[in-house]
Formats: C-alpha cells, structure tokens, sequence
C-alpha cells in the first residue's frame, strides 16, 4: 500500500483520462468526478498534476464529499465499503467513479446526486 500511497497523482490520471476516451467520454468528465469526489476546483487538480503531488497528499488536501459513502461496488474484486484503510478508500472511491465515467453511467447517477 505505500508504494501506492507515494506514488504521484499525476502518473495515474493520465491513464484515468485515457480509459474514459476509449469509451468515448472525455478528460472533462474525469474531472468533473474528481472535482465532485475532492472539493478541488479545477486548477488545484492541475496544480496537483503539475507538481506531482502523491495520492497520499492529494487526498489529505482534498474535503471529500459527503455524499462520497454512498459509493459501492467492487473494484480490483474489493468491495470499496469494506476496506477499512481511510486513504485505501478514497483512492478506490475516485477508481470505482473513473469506472462508472468509462462504462457510460449517467453523470448524475455516478455523482450521487
């Protein structure tokens, strides 16, 4: 988990970005989840990307949203509400999103709206 939680936000979300394109959904949806799930406008996100900021001080900086519990379901074959590390979770919350954004799910589902 700590090669994980070191590992720079930035080296990932281009790899977020390029699943959603390969289903025909865009870097604006990625960060319109990530800005939902964060609180982060978007130039705090490209402020992180820029400085390569890691997962683990990506979400310490992020106020996650209330509504964020409500995300379920199975990523990697985890359950995300069952896994009990907090910043596990949260990486697996934008994971399971970035999921919902490349499957086509609607935006308000996935937003929790």
């Amino acid at each position: 988990m700590e090669r994980i939680y070191g590992m720079p936000f930035a080296s990932v979300y281009p790899l977020y970005i390029a699943k959603v394109e390969r289903k025909g959904r865009t870097k604006a949806d990625v960060d319109e989840v990530t800005r939902w799930l964060t609180g982060f406008t978007q130039g705090e996100i490209d402020a992180h990307v820029a400085s390569g900021t890691t997962f683990r001080d990506f979400f310490a900086d992020a106020s996650l949203h209330p509504n964020a519990t409500l995300i379920t379901g199975l990523i990697c074959g985890v359950k995300v509400q069952e896994i009990d590390d907090p910043l596990m979770r949260q990486i697996r919350y934008l994971d399971k999103l970035v999921d919902e954004v490349a499957k086509g799910k609607a935006m308000e589902k996935i937003l929790r709206a």
